[in-house]
């Protein structure tokens, strides 16, 4: 089991460090074209060696192409449109998810299943061309010429007058060619003072999401023969996907009202709520139950147990979604693929512990449960430091990062002073010492309220 831990984790955590160095888009080439080798490859798998290895590297590869897509996508969309676009990327996996079970029923091989899946990948190939490099994370890594060329190529497409449109850009960028690249590792933000601690927080929150989202599913599903709700494995999938799309759905008016920390900490509320629920509540019915003059049954705790699961699966998939999400925002242009990669990875941690549960057999199940509604209440208490990033550009390096403050969840009212103010709002005191130091007009026995001591 550690050694089955240790590959899963490398095979998560190992891409997202990468893209810093070369970019993202020779890792997405590179991610499709190696998923389609592997992909192919596993459908010839002769035993289960051949077939265990081929699809470790066929996750290595799709986990590029996750980071690498999502990376772009954040940075070529404008503020306003970041989160939107996103859900519509949720939204078209959620049709992917829909429509494999009928995959499947169809193409009844497993070998030829495979290769359906992994076809669609040829259309990937494209991207090469469709999607340039982010123009963001060049500049931002002082790749001038790279930049230049870019730059040209889609005034050249667009057919912009670069005398009148941008006119100084390229001149600025051709006297800073000469420059090297200036590429910086994740582990700079060790020296941070807040940005290390919005990463782990979203980390934490991203094991905690999707961690406790299987601790709900089993409850649902049954891991024990009297909470058993469906016993078939078509209604358990779509009912588990049904969930996921119905979080997609709520997430969009919620985080539109209340933003990204306020949507985060009110889905963070309701799964706390619902792991908490479920552990005590669920235990004084079991034990009211067994009264002879309680009149309750065990249908009702079985009721009340299938209520907690889908509000506490319903919120759980939000806070992983939004974690991820937040991240991406938050984290400098620098080190995005890196800080996307941390977060992404402790969300695939946080989905090992359901594996872990079935090789031991569902032993310590209950442990396991507390623990992650222990992290939840945690949780909840560190969002409150986290700074919003609604319609707020992106930060491109690290100091960028290290300006974004933590602002109210409520707005201001008209005519009130905030006690936490805001980096355009700071006032410049440096004077106020020289200016104390020539006064001649207080005396030394005078105090800072103009009141003499006695």
């Amino acid at each position: 089991s550690p050694i089955v831990m240790s590959i899963l984790a490398f095979n998560t955590v190992s891409p997202y460090f990468l893209i810093f160095r070369v970019g993202r888009r020779p890792v997405l080439l590179f991610s499709v074209i190696f998923i389609l080798i592997f992909g192919l490859t596993v459908a010839l798998s002769v035993n289960v060696t051949m077939f265990s290895t081929l699809r470790f590297f066929e996750g290595f590869c799709l986990a590029g192409i996750v980071l690498s897509l999502y990376a772009l996508r954040i940075e070529l969309c404008p503020p306003g449109h970041r989160f939107m676009i996103t859900m519509v990327a949720s939204f078209i996996e959620m049709a992917g998810q829909f429509l494999m079970p009928g995959l499947a029923a169809l193409c009844r091989d497993w070998q030829v299943l495979q290769a359906v899946i992994i076809c669609p990948f040829l259309l990937m190939l494209l991207y090469w061309v469709i999607f340039p490099e982010s123009l963001r994370w060049l500049m931002a890594t002082q790749q001038f010429e790279a930049s230049k060329e870019l730059i040209l190529q889609f005034t050249h497409k667009n057919r912009v007058n670069t005398e009148s449109d941008i006119k100084g850009v390229v001149p600025e960028l051709e006297k800073e060619i000469a420059r090297r690249p200036k590429k910086v590792c994740i582990v700079k933000v060790v020296g941070t003072r807040n940005l290390w601690k919005n990463i782990v927080v979203l980390c934490v929150n991203s094991l905690t999401g999707y961690g406790i989202h299987h601790c709900f599913a089993k409850s649902m599903m049954g891991h024990e023969a009297k909470m058993a709700i469906t016993h078939n494995f078509y209604a358990d999938y779509y009912t588990m996907a049904g969930i996921a799309l119905a979080s997609c759905l709520a997430m969009c008016p919620v985080v539109g009202f209340l933003g990204r920390r306020g949507g985060l900490l009110l889905f963070m509320i309701l799964t706390a709520l619902a792991s908490l629920l479920q552990l005590g509540l669920l235990n004084l019915i079991g034990k009211y139950s067994q009264l002879p003059d309680s009149g309750m049954s065990d249908s009702v705790k079985d009721k009340f147990s299938t209520a907690f699961s889908i509000v506490g699966m319903f919120s759980s998939h939000a806070v992983g979604s939004l974690s991820v999400f937040f991240c991406a925002e938050i984290t400098p242009t620098v080190i995005r693929g890196g800080g996307l990669g941390l977060v992404l990875a402790s969300a695939g941690f946080g989905r090992l512990t359901a594996p872990i549960m079935e090789l031991h057999n569902q032993k310590g199940y209950f442990l396991h449960h507390v623990i992650f509604a222990c992290c939840t209440l945690i949780c909840i208490i560190c969002i409150l430091l986290l700074p919003e990033s609604k319609n707020q550009n992106l930060p491109e390096n690290i100091p960028d990062g290290e300006h974004y403050t933590r602002q109210p969840l409520l707005p201001h009212k008209k005519g009130e002073q905030p006690l936490l103010l805001t980096n355009s709002e700071l006032k410049d005191y440096s004077g106020l010492h020289d200016s104390a130091a020539v006064s001649d007009g207080i005396s030394e026995n005078t105090t800072a309220n103009g009141m003499k001591s006695m």
